[in-house]
């Protein structure tokens, strides 16, 4: 079966490449500068070439966002629409990710596909309209919701937090948004396993159990033996043009009817990497 990546050079693009030909699809990658997912003949050129099209790609300047919102609507939702379209002419079925800022609430209850959505930015906005517009669009598809994702092959939380340890003595991180740090490699096989079976509608993924931004550093630093001192503090501290959401518990029952593999703990699956990838980090 032949997969179409679009915006494969990414992050999690790269983890789902090497994933999926290990497991003997043929794949092939689309992405800048090469492709642009806003020009109808890539599109066609990308739906024609490929049995099923997984969709990373995305305006993900969040802040950057709140005045490039043109851009960002073009790229999450617009773009969207017109890829379902030409897959709907073509009976092929379309993988596109989307991401917990299309919720904007502070309780701490889990998110369900049910769920209000309430973005509370542009970025969270424009994806949220992106994911309407491809269930408008008559294409087979599946949308599947992500968040906090770190891998070694881009920038992220985690290795933000480890670069700022080698320079600063004291680090102050934000302990009210809550969720669940999850490895694009985890993301990738979820993924995968839709595709199998060509799951349609809307899924949660993300790693079991939750923790505050603050939580998440502390657990960094006691794997990778940091000195630096941790001071946990508001978002307000950080004021940002984007405001991000504080609940990203995700509920997800219902992925786990689906998956060939149990989710584990987000603590486990971190200490896995960070113990991996050592070396890399430590030389940072």
């Amino acid at each position: 079966m032949k997969i179409g990546i679009i915006g494969g050079h990414g992050m999690l693009g790269r983890d789902l490449t090497i994933i999926a030909e290990s497991r003997g699809f043929e794949v092939t990658l689309f992405d800048h500068p090469i492709y642009d997912i806003t020009r109808s003949s890539d599109i066609e050129h990308i739906v024609e070439a490929s049995d099923v099209i997984i969709n990373c790609a995305a305006y993900t300047a969040v802040d950057q966002a709140e005045i490039d919102i043109e851009n960002a609507y073009t790229v999450n939702a617009y773009a969207v629409r017109s890829l379902g379209e030409c897959a709907a002419k073509s009976d092929k079925y379309i993988l596109h990710v989307s991401t917990d800022f299309v919720f904007g609430d502070s309780s701490s209850k889990p998110h369900n596909e049910s769920s209000n959505t309430n973005p509370l930015n542009i970025y969270g906005k424009s994806k949220l309209k992106g994911e309407i517009l491809l269930e408008g669009s008559g294409a087979k598809h599946a949308v599947i919701r992500i968040q906090w994702t770190y891998g070694i092959n881009g920038n992220n939380f985690i290795a933000k937090l480890i670069e700022l340890a080698s320079k600063l003595d004291e680090l102050k991180v934000v302990d009210d948004q809550i969720g669940a740090p999850t490895p694009t490699v985890e993301v990738s096989k979820a993924i995968l396993c839709l595709v199998d079976k060509r799951a349609e509608g809307l899924y949660h993924f993300a790693s079991r159990d939750y923790a505050s931004r603050y939580e998440v550093a502390c657990e960094i630093s006691g794997i990778l033996n940091l000195k630096n001192k941790l001071i946990p503090c508001s978002s307000d501290l950080f004021p940002a043009p984007a405001r991000r959401p504080e609940n990203s518990r995700f509920d997800c029952s219902k992925i786990d009817k689906i998956l060939d593999f149990e989710r584990r703990d987000w603590k486990a699956l971190l200490k896995e990497y960070l113990l991996k990838y050592s070396d890399v980090f430590i030389s940072s």
